[in-house]
């Protein structure tokens, strides 16, 4: 049984996964494509860390927070295998996006990585609105 204090961790993680999805569309409009890489990874990012909420679990590093998320819920069958693609061209993305020098985005780059954190959130928002009403 899950207790409230997951779900209220889990639900804050989410609402800063929404509000880091904002920012980045916010990003994509104003043609601010690498910071709008960087933000669509962190509102994944952030969607991954909600669901660990639930099994009380975290990572220091983000490896550990992917590692874990992929084993547990996209190799269990929970979240279909497209999801881990997300993930890992959302992670290489922002780090071509953080650290590569003239590294340039595209609009349409951005618009990817911009949907696919929607999409994120958006299935990962269900599963704990339905986990909750368990």
């Amino acid at each position: 049984m899950l207790d409230n204090q997951m779900f209220s961790l889990a639900k804050y993680r989410l609402d800063r996964a929404k509000e880091t999805y904002l920012t980045a569309y916010e990003n994509l409009e104003s043609s601010r494509y690498l910071d709008a890489n960087n933000r669509a990874y962190y509102s994944i990012f952030h969607s991954m860390r909600a669901i660990l909420a639930l099994d009380d679990v975290d990572f220091k590093k983000h490896s550990g927070v992917i590692s874990y998320f992929r084993e547990t819920y996209i190799k269990a069958g929970v979240f279909e295998n497209v999801y881990s693609d997300i993930i890992s061209k959302a992670s290489v993305i922002r780090g071509k996006s953080d650290y590569e020098d003239f590294y340039v985005a595209t609009k349409d780059e951005a618009q990817e990585q911009v949907n696919n954190a929607k999409l994120f959130y958006e299935v990962v928002e269900k599963y704990i609105t339905s986990t909750q009403e368990q």
